[in-house]
Protein backbone atom coordinates (compact mmCIF):
# COMPACT_ATOMS: atom_id res chain seq x y z
CA UNK A 1 0.00 0.00 0.00
CA UNK A 2 2.82 2.45 0.78
CA UNK A 3 4.53 1.82 -2.61
CA UNK A 4 1.34 2.79 -4.18
CA UNK A 5 0.62 5.71 -2.70
CA UNK A 6 4.12 6.74 -3.36
CA UNK A 7 4.15 6.16 -6.78
CA UNK A 8 0.97 8.32 -7.21
CA UNK A 9 2.48 10.98 -5.15
CA UNK A 10 5.28 11.22 -7.59
CA UNK A 11 2.97 11.25 -10.59
CA UNK A 12 0.95 14.06 -9.41
CA UNK A 13 4.18 15.88 -8.46
CA UNK A 14 5.34 15.27 -11.62
CA UNK A 15 2.56 17.27 -12.81
CA UNK A 16 2.54 21.15 -12.73
CA UNK A 17 -0.67 23.51 -12.66
CA UNK A 18 -3.17 23.02 -14.97
CA UNK A 19 -1.60 19.41 -16.54
CA UNK A 20 -3.56 16.47 -16.99
CA UNK A 21 -1.75 12.76 -18.02
CA UNK A 22 -3.42 11.21 -20.70
CA UNK A 23 -1.45 7.97 -20.39
CA UNK A 24 -1.41 5.31 -17.21
CA UNK A 25 1.79 3.61 -18.09
CA UNK A 26 0.16 0.63 -17.65
CA UNK A 27 -3.41 0.33 -19.50
CA UNK A 28 -4.91 1.89 -22.11
CA UNK A 29 -7.74 2.67 -20.34
CA UNK A 30 -9.06 6.30 -21.68
CA UNK A 31 -8.36 5.51 -25.21
CA UNK A 32 -9.91 3.39 -28.56
CA UNK A 33 -8.52 1.77 -31.51
CA UNK A 34 -9.12 -1.23 -33.34
CA UNK A 35 -8.72 -4.28 -31.79
CA UNK A 36 -4.76 -6.08 -32.21
CA UNK A 37 -2.97 -3.63 -33.47
CA UNK A 38 -2.92 -1.65 -29.80
CA UNK A 39 -0.92 -2.73 -27.09
CA UNK A 40 1.06 -1.93 -23.82
CA UNK A 41 4.87 -2.66 -24.06
CA UNK A 42 7.77 -1.84 -21.52
CA UNK A 43 5.25 0.96 -20.05
CA UNK A 44 4.55 2.91 -23.52
CA UNK A 45 1.77 2.59 -25.61
CA UNK A 46 2.59 0.55 -28.66
CA UNK A 47 0.88 0.24 -32.39
CA UNK A 48 2.44 -2.47 -34.11
CA UNK A 49 1.96 -3.77 -37.86
CA UNK A 50 3.32 -7.03 -39.58
CA UNK A 51 3.05 -8.87 -42.51
CA UNK A 52 0.71 -10.82 -40.96
CA UNK A 53 -1.38 -8.42 -39.99
CA UNK A 54 -1.10 -5.35 -42.28
CA UNK A 55 -3.54 -2.73 -42.41
CA UNK A 56 -4.91 -1.67 -45.46
CA UNK A 57 -5.48 1.74 -44.83
CA UNK A 58 -4.33 4.36 -41.59
CA UNK A 59 -5.62 3.68 -38.26
CA UNK A 60 -5.67 6.04 -34.80
CA UNK A 61 -6.10 5.71 -31.67
CA UNK A 62 -8.09 7.64 -30.24
CA UNK A 63 -8.13 9.40 -27.05
CA UNK A 64 -11.53 9.36 -25.33
CA UNK A 65 -11.54 12.14 -23.00
CA UNK A 66 -13.70 14.70 -25.11
CA UNK A 67 -12.18 17.24 -27.53
CA UNK A 68 -9.42 19.58 -27.37
CA UNK A 69 -9.21 23.10 -28.40
CA UNK A 70 -6.60 25.26 -27.16
CA UNK A 71 -3.63 23.13 -25.65
CA UNK A 72 -0.40 22.44 -24.75
CA UNK A 73 0.52 18.90 -25.29
CA UNK A 74 3.71 17.56 -25.16
CA UNK A 75 4.38 13.03 -25.63
CA UNK A 76 7.35 10.57 -25.89
CA UNK A 77 7.67 8.90 -29.28
CA UNK A 78 10.39 6.20 -30.54
CA UNK A 79 9.97 3.88 -33.41
CA UNK A 80 11.56 0.37 -33.09
CA UNK A 81 13.87 -1.08 -36.28
CA UNK A 82 17.12 -2.37 -36.82
CA UNK A 83 18.60 0.98 -38.26
CA UNK A 84 17.70 4.29 -39.61
CA UNK A 85 16.20 2.19 -43.21
CA UNK A 86 13.80 1.16 -40.74
CA UNK A 87 10.31 1.93 -42.10
CA UNK A 88 8.52 4.37 -39.39
CA UNK A 89 5.74 6.56 -40.17
CA UNK A 90 3.13 8.30 -37.44
CA UNK A 91 1.83 11.25 -36.10
CA UNK A 92 -0.72 13.37 -33.63
CA UNK A 93 -3.84 13.93 -34.41
CA UNK A 94 -5.85 17.03 -32.65
CA UNK A 95 -8.96 19.27 -33.60
CA UNK A 96 -9.64 16.01 -35.58
CA UNK A 97 -13.21 13.92 -36.24
CA UNK A 98 -14.03 10.29 -36.61
CA UNK A 99 -14.98 9.74 -39.97
CA UNK A 100 -14.95 5.49 -39.32
CA UNK A 101 -15.76 4.39 -36.02
CA UNK A 102 -15.80 0.76 -37.43
CA UNK A 103 -11.95 1.45 -38.55
CA UNK A 104 -10.60 4.43 -35.97
CA UNK A 105 -10.11 6.41 -39.65
CA UNK A 106 -9.64 10.28 -38.84
CA UNK A 107 -9.45 13.67 -40.48
CA UNK A 108 -7.64 16.99 -39.37
CA UNK A 109 -4.58 18.25 -38.19
CA UNK A 110 -1.84 16.09 -37.90
CA UNK A 111 1.72 16.78 -36.49
CA UNK A 112 3.87 14.49 -38.39
CA UNK A 113 6.78 12.21 -37.22
CA UNK A 114 8.70 9.65 -39.39
CA UNK A 115 12.04 7.18 -39.26
CA UNK A 116 13.19 9.27 -42.13
CA UNK A 117 14.60 12.19 -42.98
CA UNK A 118 12.07 14.92 -44.54
CA UNK A 119 8.69 14.57 -42.78
CA UNK A 120 9.37 14.81 -38.69
CA UNK A 121 7.42 18.08 -37.48
CA UNK A 122 5.04 19.15 -40.15
CA UNK A 123 1.46 20.00 -40.43
CA UNK A 124 -0.30 17.88 -42.41
CA UNK A 125 -4.03 17.71 -42.67
CA UNK A 126 -5.25 13.71 -43.11
CA UNK A 127 -8.21 13.44 -45.54
CA UNK A 128 -8.32 17.27 -45.78
CA UNK A 129 -6.20 19.88 -47.44
CA UNK A 130 -2.61 17.84 -47.20
CA UNK A 131 0.91 19.19 -46.45
CA UNK A 132 0.05 22.90 -44.45
CA UNK A 133 3.19 23.49 -43.42
CA UNK A 134 7.08 22.16 -44.15
CA UNK A 135 9.46 21.60 -41.27
CA UNK A 136 11.24 24.90 -40.69
CA UNK A 137 8.41 27.41 -42.21
CA UNK A 138 6.48 29.93 -40.71
CA UNK A 139 3.01 30.08 -42.53
CA UNK A 140 0.02 31.70 -42.66
CA UNK A 141 -2.74 29.70 -44.33
CA UNK A 142 -5.16 31.96 -46.61
CA UNK A 143 -9.08 31.67 -47.50
CA UNK A 144 -9.37 30.24 -51.20
CA UNK A 145 -12.59 30.73 -53.44
CA UNK A 146 -12.08 26.84 -54.36
CA UNK A 147 -12.47 24.36 -51.42
CA UNK A 148 -9.47 22.41 -50.03
CA UNK A 149 -7.45 24.38 -52.17
CA UNK A 150 -5.70 26.83 -49.34
CA UNK A 151 -3.68 29.51 -50.33
CA UNK A 152 -0.09 29.01 -48.50
CA UNK A 153 1.77 31.82 -47.58
CA UNK A 154 5.46 30.99 -46.64
CA UNK A 155 6.15 34.56 -44.29
CA UNK A 156 9.44 33.37 -42.22
CA UNK A 157 11.39 30.54 -40.93
CA UNK A 158 11.31 28.74 -37.35
CA UNK A 159 14.50 27.28 -37.71
CA UNK A 160 16.85 25.34 -40.35
CA UNK A 161 15.02 21.89 -41.60
CA UNK A 162 18.42 19.87 -41.40
CA UNK A 163 19.04 22.08 -37.61
CA UNK A 164 15.96 20.56 -36.78
CA UNK A 165 16.52 16.84 -38.34
CA UNK A 166 19.95 16.82 -36.80
CA UNK A 167 18.25 16.64 -33.11
CA UNK A 168 15.92 14.02 -33.76
CA UNK A 169 16.92 10.37 -32.75
CA UNK A 170 14.97 7.94 -35.42
CA UNK A 171 14.98 4.97 -33.16
CA UNK A 172 15.17 6.20 -30.05
CA UNK A 173 13.10 8.53 -27.35
CA UNK A 174 12.17 11.73 -28.57
CA UNK A 175 9.93 14.39 -27.28
CA UNK A 176 7.47 16.12 -29.56
CA UNK A 177 5.44 19.53 -28.15
CA UNK A 178 1.96 20.45 -30.49
CA UNK A 179 0.79 24.26 -28.99
CA UNK A 180 -2.68 25.12 -30.16
CA UNK A 181 -4.16 28.61 -29.45
CA UNK A 182 -6.75 29.97 -31.38
CA UNK A 183 -6.02 29.65 -34.92
CA UNK A 184 -1.98 29.61 -34.00
CA UNK A 185 -0.40 26.51 -34.19
CA UNK A 186 3.26 25.37 -33.79
CA UNK A 187 5.12 22.12 -33.75
CA UNK A 188 7.96 21.30 -31.75
CA UNK A 189 10.46 18.29 -31.82
CA UNK A 190 12.71 17.99 -28.87
CA UNK A 191 12.95 21.99 -28.08
CA UNK A 192 13.34 22.89 -31.51
CA UNK A 193 10.44 25.01 -33.17
CA UNK A 194 9.56 23.15 -36.29
CA UNK A 195 6.14 24.53 -37.79
CA UNK A 196 4.54 28.06 -36.64
CA UNK A 197 0.64 28.01 -38.37
CA UNK A 198 -1.71 30.94 -38.74
CA UNK A 199 -4.33 29.16 -40.17
CA UNK A 200 -6.98 31.98 -41.53
CA UNK A 201 -9.49 29.91 -43.43
CA UNK A 202 -13.07 28.75 -42.24
CA UNK A 203 -12.02 24.63 -42.66
CA UNK A 204 -9.42 25.34 -40.18
CA UNK A 205 -10.83 23.30 -36.77
CA UNK A 206 -10.97 25.11 -33.24
CA UNK A 207 -11.68 21.93 -31.88
CA UNK A 208 -11.86 17.97 -32.16
CA UNK A 209 -10.26 15.06 -30.94
CA UNK A 210 -7.04 13.97 -30.06
CA UNK A 211 -5.18 10.78 -31.55
CA UNK A 212 -2.27 9.16 -32.19
CA UNK A 213 -1.89 7.50 -35.70
CA UNK A 214 -0.43 3.88 -36.52
CA UNK A 215 0.28 4.23 -40.92
CA UNK A 216 -0.38 1.45 -43.20
CA UNK A 217 2.69 0.09 -45.70
CA UNK A 218 5.81 -2.11 -44.44
CA UNK A 219 5.39 -3.81 -40.99
CA UNK A 220 6.67 -1.08 -37.94
CA UNK A 221 6.28 -0.41 -35.11
CA UNK A 222 5.67 2.39 -32.98
CA UNK A 223 5.82 3.81 -29.23
CA UNK A 224 4.25 6.77 -26.88
CA UNK A 225 4.34 7.68 -23.74
CA UNK A 226 4.75 10.61 -20.96
CA UNK A 227 1.38 12.12 -22.40
CA UNK A 228 0.84 15.61 -20.54
CA UNK A 229 -2.20 18.00 -21.68
CA UNK A 230 -2.55 21.16 -20.65
CA UNK A 231 -5.35 23.15 -21.79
Amino acid sequence: MKTTIFAWISTAAALFAGEKALFDGKTLTGWEGMEGFWTIEDGAITGTTSKEKPLSGNTFLVWKGGDVGDFDLTLQYKFSGKDEKAYGNSGIQYRSALVDAKAFVISGYQGDFEVGPKWSGILYEEKGRGILAKRGEKVVIHQSEKAGAPRIEVVGETNKSEEIQAGIKPLEWNTYRIVAKGNHLQHYINGKLSVDITDNTKEGAKTGLLALQLHAGAPMKVQFKDIVLKD
